[in-house]
């Protein structure tokens, strides 16, 4: 499963401030990791002024420069010079994410750190580091889960660059991962992970479809309905779930029997999403969500992206689709306690969600690339 991650603003300060113990090492692989990427850094203007790059990747950045204007004038984006520079990563991720929830839990384990706050996850940007942390935690009786992440953000302390993997995807993908980087610059709640995604993923929806629909592109569109459509019937599996086993960890049953029945409930849930998957056309870009041994850590990072969209989308609807008011709405959200948010959020998402546009049924073979 591909996931973004957020590397808050502190990821070079906190060097200065360097906590005692096992923080220590961590902070430290993620001040280096930034720093390569940060010295590896090309002006996207040179690049495409010199003959000597790649008429491919010319036209790449040049899509990106026109995607990112739309964002600073249709959708009101943050206009920073992120994304105005190029990294040649030489890889196909630049982090991945720890996560982990106890055994008879869904509740994820955060970690927290210097002016950054709390996340529901660790970033590394070596994968042997993270899958050496994640093997302590399993160690420890933990769910765990290891994650690639395409993209990261500084949260508009660095300029963030383009990166050589982001830069490679399809139109749809390209223009969702920058609207989603970018709509975190816009607002972004620190130790709220679940409201600060879900925030992003709804900018990052809206952004594509009007981006589509102002180019034009009629095959793109459908491409990009249908694959939302397929998302929320993935997603309502999941939801089902979770509920279930919450429903599993809170009874009094012993551990044995609580551990069958969790066992059950994911190898429901594998049986339910091949049957959905079944039934679409073309190769099913969802698979990646649910490979691997299912456990609560990796129900935790889905729903992270996804837990307060019906929600939020009723909160752009309600302000008839203005993204400048939306983001005023969601400011003042993101002010409110904590329980007060998740209340109103919970409140929200429990009631009809705006009818989507009609679906495309679109059958293209790569379908799977245009979701986001």
């Amino acid at each position: 499963m591909d996931a973004r991650t957020r590397i808050g603003p502190a990821l070079l300060l906190a060097v200065a401030i360097l906590p005692s113990g096992c923080q220590a090492p961590h902070l430290l692989e993620l001040a280096g990791g930034q720093l390569a990427i940060l010295r590896a850094r090309q002006p996207v203007a040179r690049l495409q002024a010199d003959p000597a790059t790649p008429a491919a990747l010319r036209d790449r950045l040049a899509l990106a420069g026109e995607l990112l204007d739309f964002a600073h004038a249709e959708l009101g984006l943050p206009d920073n010079g992120s994304y105005r520079q190029y990294v040649d990563l030489g890889r196909d991720y630049p982090v991945w994410n720890v996560f982990a929830a106890p055994e008879f839990s869904l509740e994820l384990r955060s970690w927290c750190f210097p002016v950054a706050g709390c996340t529901a996850y660790r970033g590394y940007f070596d994968e042997g580091a993270a899958q050496a942390y994640a093997q302590r935690l399993a160690g420890q009786g933990l769910d765990v889960f290891v994650g690639p992440a395409v993209a990261y953000s500084t949260l508009g302390f660095f300029r963030d660059p383009l990166l050589s993997n982001v830069v490679a995807l399809p139109e749809a993908g390209l223009a969702g991962l920058l609207f989603h980087e970018l709509a975190h610059q816009q607002l972004y709640v620190a130790g709220d992970t679940a409201f600060s995604e879900s925030f992003a993923t709804v900018v990052e929806r809206e952004g594509v479809l009007r981006w589509l629909r102002a180019r034009g592109d009629g095959e793109g569109l459908c491409r990009f309905r249908d694959g939302l459509e397929r998302r929320e019937a993935v997603w309502a599996l999941i939801t089902a779930a979770r509920q279930q086993l919450a429903a599993v960890y809170a009874s009094t049953a012993g551990d044995a029997e609580r551990r069958a029945a969790k066992a059950a409930v994911f190898a429901q849930l594998r049986h339910d999403y091949d049957a959905l998957r079944a039934t679409w056309p073309g190769p099913p870009w969802f698979d990646g969500w649910l490979a691997g041994p299912l456990n609560n850590a990796r129900l935790g990072a889905l729903a992270a992206y996804d837990q307060h969209v019906a929600a939020l989308q009723l909160v752009l609807a309600a302000e008839d689709g203005d993204l400048p008011a939306f983001y005023r709405r969601a400011e003042r959200l993101g002010r409110l306690r904590a329980a007060d948010r998740a209340g109103i959020l919970a409140y929200l998402g429990a009631g009809p969600v705006p009818a989507p546009d009609a679906p495309c049924r679109a059958a293209s073979a790569d379908l799977q690339q245009q979701v986001p």
